[in-house]
């Protein structure tokens, strides 16, 4: 009889661990502290961006003219792109936008 009693009383020990080390196992962490978001202040805007390589060999050109170009390709493939400001004030722009449209126009 002294037998089952020890053996129950290491059973319920080791069974009693058992369950301990379960639900220990299954606490979390507390979460990381998290840091305040710092307010983002917009960039400006470069001036020159030289755009993706266009379907023509723009060498020699002005630089606002392929960057319009670009933009017009860009528009003529679906994908509006105009700077209002720069088409307004600068022909060389202007005329590089109107021509990237005509050559990249999807027929």
């Amino acid at each position: 009889m002294m037998v089952r009693t020890r053996i129950r009383r290491i059973l319920v020990t080791r069974t009693c661990a058992l369950a301990t080390l379960a639900l220990a196992a299954c606490a979390t962490a507390p979460p990381a502290p998290t840091t305040p978001a710092t307010p983002s202040v917009p960039k400006a805007p470069a001036p020159y961006v030289e755009p993706p390589p266009p379907p023509v060999n723009l060498q020699g050109f002005p630089p606002s003219y392929r960057l319009g170009f670009g933009d017009g390709c860009s528009t003529g493939r679906g994908t509006e792109k105009k700077d209002p400001v720069r088409f307004g004030n600068d022909g060389n722009y202007r005329v590089g936008w109107q021509d990237g449209v005509a050559q990249c126009k999807v027929k």
